[in-house]
């Protein structure tokens, strides 16, 4: 018996790194997958061929899975309703949706364009509007919980530097997800957030990383686990939190607010001064919290 035997899956962005381990993992814990991918470069560029997805579905087959490839683009409407139309024609029903697919164009505030802007929250953040509306539609309409997973990131909850375009975009799809966690509840439907840490081709090059080894915990395979944990019926009791799953292990990342200032009458900018120590967390757990 698998965790997800009779379930189906939708991964997009499953044609390698961490998609293509989660969608092997599903597999072989008995789901049928649908493999997304749009074989573009990591900065979004030279897509257009499903074969990187074609090349995952052929290895779960051939290792006695259930999966099909899928090429089309999540941050359309019209690719992520013919995503979900994917799986309904060829397995009848949607059970868990990952919403994975992503691209990469770091660079300084002052040096982002406006296309590097508009693309990458594209794929990230409107795509994942984009391939969670049809199937989020379907779920509620038939009467049929499931389970979304949503990407996030670090670099959205806490901030990196160089990644305006991508915190950004991470960081509304922690508010997208809350908000879907609530109206989820009157459907069954859960809806997590994930922020993964894992060494990938969209991470292997990035400073810090270049020329060394990677820790084997960061390799996708070892972080696939804790998301299936997450799409699992393991996970039933929980929903509207963020996993963060990386190779210092599985934890979860709260938003948090302290007591704060009370004065219950009309108050002086000065007096919030005075009183900036039950405003602000301490400082130690501020650095505590985001080298987590």
């Amino acid at each position: 018996m698998g965790l997800l035997d009779g379930k189906v899956a939708i991964v997009t962005g499953a044609g390698g790194g961490l998609g293509e381990a989660y969608a092997k993992l599903f597999a072989k814990e008995g789901a049928s997958v649908v493999v997304n991918d749009l074989g573009g470069s990591r900065d979004g560029s030279g897509s257009g061929t499903s074969a990187a997805a074609q090349r995952v579905v052929d290895e779960i087959v051939a290792a006695g899975g259930k999966a099909v490839a899928n090429g089309d683009d999540v941050s359309t409407m019209e690719g992520g309703e013919r995503i979900a139309k994917t799986a309904l024609d060829n397995f009848g029903q949607i059970n868990i949706l990952v919403c994975n697919a992503g691209i990469l164009r770091d660079k300084t505030f002052a040096n982002t364009s406006e296309q590097d802007w508009d693309l990458v929250v594209k794929v990230h953040l409107k795509g994942t509007y984009c391939c969670t509306m049809p199937v989020w539609k379907w779920m509620k309409d038939n009467g049929k919980p499931g389970v979304i997973v949503m990407t996030s990131s670090t670099s959205g909850l806490y901030g990196n530097f160089g990644q305006s375009n991508y915190g950004a975009a991470k960081a509304g799809i922690y508010g997208f997800m809350r908000v879907l966690s609530i109206e989820g509840r009157k459907y069954g439907i859960r809806v997590m957030g994930l922020a993964p840490g894992a060494f990938t081709r969209m991470t292997s090059d990035l400073p810090g990383r270049q020329g060394k080894e990677p820790d084997p915990m960061s390799l996708p395979e070892n972080i696939a686990p804790g998301v299936l944990y997450m799409v699992s019926d393991l996970a039933a009791d929980h929903t509207g939190k963020v996993l963060g799953v990386s190779s210092r292990g599985v934890r979860e990342i709260k938003m948090l607010q302290t007591d704060g200032f009370q004065p219950g009458r009309p108050y002086t900018a000065q007096e919030v001064a005075e009183h900036a120590s039950e405003v602000f967390f301490p400082a130690a757990a501020e650095r505590t919290a985001v080298s987590a």
